[in-house]
């Protein structure tokens, strides 16, 4: 590693850095980087300075914008009585592939997880709170990843919500499709059972 020039370890240390990129990926990247025409490597940094100065929180919803509402939440078609609370911009970017939900969104920014130092005021709770004063929204679906911190989460939301008549609703969760029973936990088998539906 000591003949490997500093910038070229730098890069390669940096695509490592980032989530689910291994050493041998990162340096792979590193590589492929190297390859690319002037140009087009001069455009992909470009792209990352631009995003990262461009791009910010929605000051309604908390999803990733470059304005200062972003457009679903500008629409006039979407129904304004429903907001769905997810972890982050990736589960919006999921939720809008479908085109079947037509309600807004609230993106938490994280999940409560006290063993890591992030606790309610951690995460973008109190942003949703200060949107439900208007009297507009009637239910809130908790679409929070179906883990230890996302039910924690779901359910903090939950207990301050439903004292103050909103619908609170949870994402069914369950044995995916062309999965078979034997393989699944028991807390994924306990859940499809409770969210049974009739036929």
């Amino acid at each position: 590693m000591a003949s490997t020039p500093v910038a070229l370890r730098r890069l390669m240390e940096s695509f490592a850095a980032l989530p689910g990129i291994g050493r041998k990926t990162a340096q792979r990247l590193a590589f492929h980087v190297l390859d690319m025409p002037g140009d087009q490597a001069e455009g992909f940094a470009k792209a990352i300075l631009e995003a990262k100065a461009s791009i910010h929180n929605c000051k309604i919803c908390q999803n990733f914008t470059d304005r200062e509402i972003c457009p679903i939440c500008d629409s006039p078609d979407r129904d304004r009585s429903v907001i769905c609370v997810v972890e982050d911009p990736k589960d919006v970017m999921a939720f809008e592939r479908l085109q079947e939900y037509h309600g807004l969104y609230h993106v938490l920014h994280g999940l409560i997880s006290p063993l890591d130092g992030i606790g309610p005021d951690s995460i973008k709770i109190k942003e949703l709170l200060m949107r439900l004063q208007d009297g507009a929204v009637k239910e809130i679906i908790m679409a929070t990843n179906p883990t230890i911190e996302g039910e924690a989460t779901a359910m903090y939301i939950s207990k301050l919500l439903k004292p103050m008549g909103f619908k609170v609703s949870r994402l069914a969760f369950g044995i995916p499709i062309g999965g078979e029973l034997e393989y699944a936990d028991n807390v994924t088998l306990n859940r499809a059972l409770e969210n049974r539906t009739e036929l």
